[in-house]
């Protein structure tokens, strides 16, 4: 019997490919606002990352989201992002 592959996506923070049920994923969509997306169905352009605020701290250091995005990202956006990661 073969077994059901698992999807791998990886963090956006920490680099490491992770189960994609174990990530959250931030999602842009067309009108340009960013967003977590808890339930991995929002349409648009979708990074992943840990439920860890330390991984969000990494990519905000190093512009990761802001690249994959292609677009600037305001302070007030990760401390948004961040109190929601903190909730979920």
């Amino acid at each position: 019997m073969s077994e059901k592959k698992i999807p791998l996506r990886m963090c956006t923070g920490c680099s490491q490919m992770k189960p994609k049920k174990e990530l959250v994923r931030v999602v842009k969509d067309k009108e340009g606002a960013i967003t977590l997306d808890l339930t991995g169905k929002l349409a648009g352009r979708g990074a992943y990352m840990c439920k860890s605020p330390d991984c969000l701290a990494k990519a905000r250091k190093s512009k990761r989201l802001e690249r994959t995005f292609k677009t600037a990202m305001a302070p007030e956006l990760y401390e948004a992002l961040e109190k929601e990661m903190n909730r979920c």
